[in-house]
C-alpha cells in the first residue's frame, strides 16, 4: 500500500493574499531612505558647528577694523551727547545707550566704574581707579584734534602685549578686545571697550537658533526631494520587478518585468525576463509533449483492446474440452494466457480511463448520492476477498443519512480501488474501516487499515502512475489505482489525501461537495 497527501494550487487571488507581510526594519527602500536622512543630519549638524567654531575662532570673518570703528563710533557718539549737554549724567545715559546697540560694549570711567551690558564680562586688570591723564592735543570738547586721527586708550589702561594673544588654527593671532576713549574738554573722562565680537557661545546663542532650524528645513527638503526624485521611482521599478516574479510564480507565464533605465534594476529585470522566456518557452513544450504522451497513450491503449480481446477469445477457446491441450503443461500454459491475458486487459482499461480523466475526455454526472449505498457495494464486491485473507471490513457512518454529489459510478470506482488497496496490504486478522462524516460543510471519506503502513520516503510518490512502495509485490497491480482515484477525486472539485504510522495504521482521505438535497 502506499501512501500521499495532495494540495491543489490555491488560486491567485488567495496566493497574492497570502504574501508575507515586509518587516519595517527589513524594507531595502526604508533601510536607504533612513540612512540617507541619518546622513544628512550628520553632516548638516557637523557643518553647522564647524561654522559656529569657524565664525567664533575669526570674529564671523569680519575685518579686524570693524571692532576699531564701532568703538570709535560709540565714543563719538557719547562725546557729541556730553557737548550738547555738559552736565549729562555720563553713567545714566551710558546704562541706557549700552542696551541700544547692536554689539556688546562697555563703558570704563575714570574711578573705575564699569557700565557693561549683562552678558559681558570686562577683565578686572581694566578697571583701573584714578583720574585719566588729559590727551596731548588742542583743547575743546567733541573729537579734537586733526581729522581722522587715531583713536589710542588712554594711559594706564593695560591691553594684551603684542604677540600674547594665542593664534588661530587659520593663522592670523586670535582677536582680542579694543577700546577708544571718550573726550570732553580735553580729558578723557571715560573709555569705550568692546571685546570680540564673536565666541562659541555668544555665535550659538545668537545664530544657533536660525542655523538650526536652516538646517531641518534643509533636511526635509532634501530627504523630500531625494524621495521622490531618487528612491520613489527605484522603488517603483524593484515593486514592478517583484509583481512581475509573484505572477510568474502564480502561473501567469507572460509576466514580464519592465526593463527601462539602463541601470542594475533594468538588467536584473532583462535577467528576468529571459529567463521568464525561456522558462515559459519550456513550459509550452513540456505541455505539448504531455499533451502528445496522452494522446499516445489513449490511442495504444483503445488499439491494444482488439487484439487483447481475441487473445482472450483464443484462450477461452483452447480452455474448451474439445479443443483443449493433450498434455497437463499445454493446459498450464493456457491457463497462464488467460490469466496474463485477463491482466494486461485491466492494465489497459486503467491506462485508457486514466488518460481520459487527464485529457478531461469523461464526462461525469452530478447526482445525489447515498454514502451507505456506496459502501454496501464496494464491502459486497470485496466479501469474499476480505473472507479468504480473514480481514474484517468495518463501516462506520456518523451519519445515517449522508450524500454527496457526483457521479456515482466514477466514486464508487475511487472508494473500490481504496478498498482493493487497503485489502491487499492487510495481514490476516486485519481489519479495514470504510468510513464517512460531515467535514466543514463537506463529506469526508476514510479508508483505513492496520496493514504494515507505509515509510515515509515513499509519501510523496504513491500517488505516481506506476508508482508501488513495495517492490517484492511489483508483479501484483497495474500500479495506476491510486492515480485513477485521484484523478477522480479532483474533477470532483475534491482531494485526496493519506497519512500512515508503519505497522500501526494507514487512512486513506478522500474530501467531496455535500449534497443540500
Amino acid at each position: 500500500m502506499s501512501s500521499h497527501s495532495t494540495r491543489l494550487p490555491p488560486p491567485p487571488a488567495a496566493t497574492a493574499s497570502l504574501r508575507p507581510g515586509r518587516a519595517f526594519g527589513r524594507s531595502l527602500y526604508w533601510r536607504i531612505g533612513l540612512g540617507l536622512i541619518l546622513f544628512l543630519a550628520i553632516t548638516l549638524g557637523l557643518q553647522v558647528g564647524l561654522f559656529i567654531w569657524v565664525a567664533g575662532e575669526t570674529e564671523g570673518g569680519m575685518p579686524e577694523r570693524m571692532g576699531r570703528d564701532f568703538a570709535e563710533l560709540v565714543a563719538s557718539d557719547f562725546e557729541s551727547a556730553l557737548t550738547q549737554d555738559p552736565a549729562l549724567d555720563l553713567e545714566a545715559y551710558a546704562k541706557r545707550r549700552i542696551s541700544e546697540l547692536h554689539r556688546p560694549a562697555a563703558i570704563i570711567f575714570a574711578d573705575g566704574r564699569v557700565v557693561a551690558p549683562p552678558n559681558v564680562d570686562v577683565p578686572s586688570g581694566m578697571r583701573m581707579p584714578g583720574p585719566f591723564k588729559r590727551r596731548s592735543g588742542p583743547p575743546g570738547g567733541g573729537r579734537g584734534g586733526s581729522p581722522g586721527r587715531e583713536r589710542r586708550p588712554p594711559p594706564g589702561f593695560d591691553g594684551p602685549p603684542p604677540g600674547a594673544l594665542p593664534r588661530t588654527p587659520f593663522g592670523g593671532p586670535r582677536r582680542g578686545p579694543v577700546m577708544a576713549p571718550i573726550e570732553h574738554n580735553g580729558d578723557v573722562v571715560a573709555v569705550v571697550w568692546v571685546p570680540p565680537l564673536t565666541g562659541l557661545r555668544r555665535v550659538a546663542d545668537e545664530i544657533g537658533t536660525p542655523l538650526a532650524i536652516g538646517a531641518f528645513l534643509l533636511l526635509i527638503a532634501g530627504t523630500a526631494l531625494a524621495a521622490l526624485v531618487i528612491f520613489r521611482p527605484a522603488q517603483a521599478r524593484l515593486r514592478a520587478l517583484e509583481d512581475a516574479a509573484r505572477r510568474f510564480g502564480e502561473g501567469d507565464l507572460s509576466a514580464r518585468a519592465p526593463a527601462i533605465g539602463g541601470d542594475e534594476v533594468s538588467a536584473v529585470a532583462e535577467a528576468f525576463n529571459r529567463m521568464a522566456g525561456d522558462l515559459a518557452a519550456r513550459q509550452a513544450q513540456l505541455t505539448e509533449a504531455d499533451r502528445a504522451r496522452r494522446q499516445l497513450l489513449a490511442d495504444v491503449s483503445h488499439e491494444l483492446m482488439t487484439p487483447l480481446t481475441a487473445i482472450r477469445g483464443y484462450a477461452e477457446t483452447l480452455a474448451l474440452p474439445q479443443f483443449a491441450p493433450p498434455s497437463k503443461e499445454g493446459t498450464r500454459a493456457v491457463k497462464v494466457i488467460q490469466e496474463e491475458g485477463e491482466r494486461i486487459e485491466r492494465l489497459v482499461g486503467d491506462l485508457l480511463d486514466l488518460a481520459r480523466f487527464e485529457a478531461g475526455g469523461i464526462l461525469l454526472a452530478q447526482e445525489s448520492v447515498d454514502v451507505g449505498e456506496l459502501f454496501d457495494r464496494v464491502t459486497e464486491r470485496h466479501a469474499q476477498t476480505a473472507e479468504d485473507k480473514h480481514v474484517a471490513v468495518v463501516v462506520e457512518l456518523h451519519d445515517e443519512d449522508l450524500r454527496l454529489v457526483g457521479d456515482p459510478m466514477r466514486i464508487e470506482q475511487a472508494l473500490q480501488n481504496l478498498a482493493a488497496n487497503a485489502l491487499k496490504h492487510t495481514p490476516p486478522g486485519g481489519v479495514v474501516r470504510l468510513g464517512a462524516r460531515r467535514d466543514d460543510g463537506r463529506v469526508l471519506l476514510t479508508v483505513c487499515d492496520n496493514g504494515l503502513g507505509i515509510p515515509a520516503e515513499h509519501l510523496p510518490h504513491v500517488f505516481d502512475r506506476f508508482y508501488k512502495a513495495d517492490r517484492s509485490r511489483s508483479q501484483s497491480g497495474s500500479g495506476l489505482g491510486l492515480s485513477i482515484v485521484k484523478a477522480i477525486v479532483e474533477r470532483h472539485g475534491g482531494r485526496v489525501a493519506v497519512r500512515s504510522v508503519p505497522n500501526v495504521e494507514t487512512v486513506f482521505e478522500v474530501t467531496l461537495p455535500i449534497s443540500r438535497a
